[in-house]
């Protein structure tokens, strides 16, 4: 997501995630969300995507313009990229932190617990 001038600027990258955390899958169709799925998931173009599922490409491109009018629409509502966003600004100042306290420390159990929390956050990140 790009903010200029006042507006966002969505990239595919943004939007596939967004719908993932969704689950569109539940919530609409699912000749819908392959199509959607195609288009930012499988990078295919919108003729591919068109030839694959016997619509026009003016078709295909209308339902990906609902979908993402709907997402934006979910999105202002329920701020899921922006809480994204700062959980894993949070989770990096967090193993930073630990990185330090790890350096500076002798102890090995201390050592160890923070290793694994490290790990755990670092799958998550």
């Amino acid at each position: 997501m790009v903010r200029r001038n006042g507006k966002t600027y969505w990239n595919k990258y943004a939007c596939w995630n967004i719908w993932q955390a969704f689950n569109w899958k539940t919530i609409s169709s699912s000749w819908w969300y392959q199509v959607i799925s195609d288009y930012y998931n499988e990078d295919l173009s919108l003729s591919e995507i068109a030839e694959n599922n016997n619509i026009s490409r003016q078709g295909v491109r209308d339902i990906i313009k609902k979908g993402e009018s709907k997402l934006f629409e979910y999105e202002e509502k329920l701020q899921i990229m922006k809480k994204t966003q700062e959980n894993e600004k949070t989770i990096q100042l967090i193993l930073s932190q630990l990185s330090k306290i790890q350096d500076n420390s002798s102890d090995k159990k201390v050592e160890k617990i923070l290793n694994e929390v490290q790990k755990e956050l670092s799958c998550i990140a």
